[in-house]
């Protein structure tokens, strides 16, 4: 079980905008992913709890930040209400799309393990529904992937298979990195890991640790 801390930042003048300890595991039905954040001065602000089946469609999601929260699922595409801290100003929202994103890097792992993109079909497009911060105001995002390499590194406990994709935003055409193996984020705009207490857990391109997706299913 993965455990770490990450720091976010403003990936154009690098400004420090928080910290996200984080834990995350696979298990017989999917993954879950689990994070605490604070400010840059250490005071806490949030919280995302996210539930992946074994296609990484999302089957429980809740942020929390600044008095806000949201909770969505896959449902008719995907579904969520957004609310206040006294509930005042609940908001159901929908949206035809197979998956969430936002500020936490457990979004770059989920989205890219439900594109499965592979050395033969590297590229993929996708749209999702982004909760922005520091309201957590849902917009539509789509993206486009495309796996740039696979490398094999020798650490201690063995070899660490780390995936590079370049990723661009469609609507701006903004593109970026991100370097992940397993299920953490090594390298990201806007994310460094600063810490790592055990290796990354090793998953299947469509799936947890469990095995492959039936044949026929398509998440997106």
């Amino acid at each position: 079980m993965p455990r770490g801390r990450y720091s976010l930042h403003d990936p154009h003048d690098r400004t420090r905008l928080a910290e996200e300890r984080f834990q995350c595991a696979p298990g017989p039905s999917g993954w879950r992913y689990s994070a605490q954040l604070s400010t840059a001065s250490g005071d806490p602000y949030g919280a995302v709890d996210l539930t992946v089946d074994r296609l990484w469609r999302p089957i429980r999601l809740e942020l929390q930040a600044r008095g806000w929260q949201v909770r969505g699922a896959a449902l008719n595409g995907v579904t969520w209400v957004r609310t206040d801290a006294g509930g005042m100003h609940a908001r159901e929202g929908n949206a035809h799309a197979p998956a969430f994103s936002g500020n936490s890097p457990a979004f770059l792992v989920t989205t890219a393990r439900l594109l499965g993109l592979t050395p033969s079909a590297p590229s993929g497009r996708i749209r999702l529904v982004a909760f922005t911060e520091p309201v957590l105001a849902p917009r539509t995002v789509d993206q486009d992937w495309t796996l740039l390499n696979s490398r094999s590194h020798p650490t201690d406990s063995g070899p660490l298979i780390v995936r590079e994709y370049r990723v661009t935003d469609l609507s701006t055409g903004e593109s970026g990195s991100v370097h992940l193996s397993g299920d953490v984020v090594l390298a990201a705009p806007g994310v460094e890991l600063e810490e790592l207490e055990s290796p990354p857990s090793t998953l299947t391109e469509t799936g947890s640790e469990e095995g492959p997706a039936a044949d026929g299913d398509d998440p997106r």
